[in-house]
């Protein structure tokens, strides 16, 4: 079987808006139609990895088996060195509350342990992403993105998502949350993985 998506309908494997404005515009170049598992009423799978592939894995396949679509699933997020590379997998959970999920609450805790440990500067970190590409035959393809960076404080910029407004890349002097999306997409970890994707898929 040949595996090609242009022009095809891809099924973006998030109920994130934000993930999913980054994916639709990093994907603009191959003329696909992107639908995501939130605007087909698709249940978010449970989570039981402790890896971004394992996750994403999870999320693909989750969604390529109910919607008969080739799907495309992102787990990312943020490594801190001085927290032995914690939140990972579970950055997202760190922003739990019981009114849903809020990053400025995430962003504080993080800050809060990094003072608790009086972590040196610059306090080091990446953010990750792994895509996975899953097809309803069960066939997946996997692309791996790093955005080396520092933690900062206090939060700044109001663009992007997540922990955007702490994380400062290298060799910039502006956060990710105070990039537009653009500027942001060429230089994330999400580009940088789908530059491998679009190394397979852009034929």
């Amino acid at each position: 079987m040949i595996y090609s998506i242009k022009g095809k309908k891809i099924l973006a494997a998030t109920h994130n808006q934000g993930k999913l404005e980054e994916i639709s515009a990093l994907l603009g170049p191959l003329n696909v139609t992107i639908v995501s598992a939130k605007d087909l009423n698709l249940p978010e799978p449970e989570e039981t990895e402790d890896t971004f592939v394992g996750n994403a894995r999870i999320k693909a396949h989750a969604a390529a088996q109910a919607s008969g679509l080739p799907s495309l699933s992102d787990d990312s997020g943020i490594e801190i060195n001085a927290l032995g590379g914690a939140p990972g997998v579970y950055t997202a959970d760190w922003a739990e509350t019981p009114l849903g999920r809020d990053f400025v609450v995430a962003m504080t805790k993080t800050h809060d342990l990094l003072e608790e440990k009086n972590a040196p500067f610059p306090r080091k970190g990446r953010f990750c992403c792994t895509l996975v590409l899953a097809w309803p035959d069960g066939k997946d393809f996997v692309y791996e993105g790093k955005m080396e960076g520092k933690i900062v404080w206090p939060m700044r910029g109001d663009q992007g998502h997540g922990y955007d407004p702490i994380f400062q890349p290298d060799g910039y002097k502006k956060t990710f949350g105070e990039m537009d999306r653009w500027e942001k997409n060429r230089l994330s970890h999400r580009a940088k993985a789908f530059e491998k994707f679009f190394e397979h898929f852009d034929k």
